[in-house]
């Protein structure tokens, strides 16, 4: 075992002979200038298909105009027909939060009566115009507001030390009293703050991290750990390509939010036992596919979800899937090229240029660092083995009745997940169930804590007797185990649910004042009637994009939505696509960025801030976005017409 030990410590001392430098500062050049070309580039490319003041925009086809006008018919017959309120509020539910079935029957009123149930839902839940209810002076100081707030949020260091959920929450409670005033002064409406805390983003994220804290704490050599050690390499580029494929395809199957929850500890975990000195590598490469890859499926993120429920057609999941196949495939090979060229020192230690990187990534050679890497890697492992007597709990192959337990739990979870059930009901009811099993494998199969007491020697005190007033021995009452109460519930990271309910009551006061809107109509100017056609649909994925950033992209699906309650199934893949894309933009474009950063920060890595994402984050947002909407508008699968509207007759 000593010899053993001391292998190990000279092959760590010669890694750190080897490969162990002092960082470069990089210059602003090197950090700004890829992204800098691609905005540059982007701006040069719609200003040539759109023209310098929009002169190239071509007008209106007859198809159009045909579905302007049927459109307009449409939301006329149905505002002019009857209904009873007590009656919707049985089918639809309180507040209105849905519309029921698309396909209605003939007796009970089919298209129409559809059309006009999702007209009050659009209307009246999912995006409630009282923008004409602020004055100009109650408009604009929301705006400066909230983007205050949203300063503060993307760049948390540049001022007090109070962290994002502090930053957000404060925010959210500025809003609320801002709000009273504005409506006590006649400069506003009042505020329903309650309605504009989506629960059921709250409920999904409780339910993914009590589920994941029981994967990871259930049993030592578990679940989690085995999907850790899948993770594992020794050879830095391979690592970050194993975590990129887990990363895109565990997202389009669980959603993209889940994903990075339970992998950011991970990560965070391995470059710690690798001793790595730049992280950020390894977390980008957790995020950007995160969101890249939840663009494939209608379940990947919640934007996608709600573009399905919200849609007027319906589209299905296949449909879904065919379409984005293309355009995501291509979107994860640039961001894959992107992040080994752009991170190549980190994660090609002593290569001689990009040359010999893809001739190691297809010929399997290595560099004198990479071999000294493995040699330690394999020499601690060695050394842990032999330190705990041969004992290897995750290598050896052999699986616990608990850890069985977690793969049946995990698998009906993702089974109902892909069902289609709600996916908040399932992520709370797996981390129950697995809170349940837990609890009853330290009742009755873990060992009891030793509460024996030990005198200055090391030899065990006899137990204190006590008695009662007639000098009777009191016998000693079964010692209680601690509660789940008081261990695993307190690890679930009530900050990250503070964080997002203060964004939400941010988000919500300023769509409130309907900038977002004006802000769309304003830049889209003639191309708002044509989204998608070309050449507007790259000047709208772009619009898209930088609401999503701004508003976040949940309440711009809404928006959107509201605004255009007859779009065609094409016109959602596209908004799909670019408001999924986006989240690799800047820090606040996806709460899975969020999520990545703050759970990072817990076990102590703070590389992961706004300042260093954005120069990888751009140039890999836009293009993919580009590169992907190109392939999207020449090769898709759902029509460029609305069947329930009757558009599609014309073609």
């Amino acid at each position: 075992q000593m010899m053993m030990s001391l292998a190990m410590i000279d092959t760590e001392a010669a890694l750190d002979t080897k490969i162990k430098h002092v960082p470069k500062k990089e210059s602003s050049l090197r950090k700004w200038g890829p992204s800098m070309v691609v905005i540059f580039g982007v701006i040069a490319l719609n200003g040539y298909l759109l023209g310098p003041t929009g002169g190239n925009i071509p007008s209106l086809s007859d198809r159009q105009v045909r579905s302007r006008e049927l459109a307009a018919e449409r939301t006329s017959l149905i505002l002019d027909m009857e209904f009873d309120h007590a009656e919707d509020v049985k089918i639809m539910g309180s507040g209105l939060r849905s519309f029921g079935s698309r396909n209605l029957s003939e007796e009970n009123g089919g298209i129409m009566e559809y059309t006009r149930r999702r007209h009050r839902h659009l209307g009246e839940y999912v995006h409630v115009d009282v923008s004409g209810e602020f004055s100009s002076f109650g408009k604009w100081s929301i705006a400066i507001i909230y983007f205050a707030f949203w300063v503060f949020l993307m760049f948390p260091n540049w001022f007090l030390p109070i962290g994002r959920p502090g930053i957000a929450l404060g925010g959210g409670l500025t809003m609320i009293v801002f709000r009273y005033i504005l409506m006590a002064t006649g400069n506003g409406p009042f505020f329903d703050s309650v309605n504009v805390i989506i629960l059921e983003p709250l409920f999904l994220l409780f339910g993914l991290m009590l589920t994941t804290i029981y994967l990871e704490k259930m049993e030592r050599g578990g679940l989690f750990d085995k999907l850790r050690d899948s993770l594992d390499d020794p050879v830095s580029w391979k690592r970050s390509a194993k975590i990129m494929t887990m990363s895109t395809i565990g997202s389009a199957a669980v959603m993209n939010d889940s994903i990075v929850l339970i992998f950011s500890g991970v990560v965070v975990d391995l470059c710690v036992r690798h001793k790595v000195s730049n992280s950020l590598p390894y977390l980008l490469s957790l995020a950007t596919t995160a969101n890249i890859g939840s663009g494939l499926t209608m379940t990947g993120n919640p934007q996608n979800i709600l573009i399905v429920s919200l849609a007027y057609d319906e589209i299905k999941w296949v449909e879904f899937a065919k379409n984005m196949f293309l355009p995501v495939l291509l979107a994860t090979g640039i961001n894959w090229v992107m992040m080994f060229t752009y991170y190549a020192a980190e994660l090609f230690p002593g290569s001689s240029g990009y040359g010999h990187n893809i001739a190691m990534m297809f010929g399997g050679g290595k560099t004198p660092e990479m071999i000294a890497q493995e040699n330690a890697f394999f020499a601690r492992k060695a050394a842990a083995q032999e330190a705990s007597g041969h004992v290897d709990v995750v290598d050896d192959g052999t699986w616990s009745i608990w850890s069985w337990l977690q793969v049946l739990v995990t698998t009906g979870f993702l089974a109902f997940f892909a069902l289609g059930y709600d996916v908040s009901v399932v992520s709370i009811t797996a981390g129950a169930i697995l809170m349940v099993i837990n609890s009853w494998k330290r009742q009755n199969y873990d060992p009891k804590p030793d509460t024996t007491e030990y005198d200055a020697e090391g030899n065990p005190l006899p137990k204190k007797k006590t008695y009662d007033m007639d000098g009777n021995e009191i016998e000693p009452e079964e010692e209680e185990l601690v509660t789940e109460s008081e261990t695993t519930l307190t690890e679930v990271d009530y900050g990250l649910l503070m964080l997002f309910i203060g964004q939400f009551l941010l988000i919500g006061s300023f769509d409130d004042t309907g900038l977002p809107q004006a802000f769309f109509f304003a830049t889209m100017g003639g191309c708002a009637d044509q989204m998608t056609s070309s050449p507007c649909v790259y000047w709208f994925v772009m619009v898209v994009t930088i609401l999503s950033n701004v508003a976040s992209n949940v309440p711009v699906v809404q928006m959107l939505a509201a605004t255009f309650p007859y779009a065609t199934p094409y016109d959602w893949m596209q908004v799909a696509f670019s408001a999924t894309i986006a989240g690799n933009l800047t820090m606040l474009g996806s709460a899975a960025n969020m999520i990545v950063a703050f759970q990072a920060a817990k076990v102590g890595d703070r590389t992961f801030t706004s300042e260093r994402h954005a120069p990888f984050g751009i140039p890999s947002c836009l293009l993919c976005l580009y590169a992907g909407t190109f392939v999207l508008s020449n090769i898709h699968f759902s029509p460029e017409c609305s069947i329930k509207l009757g558009d599609c007759d014309d073609e």
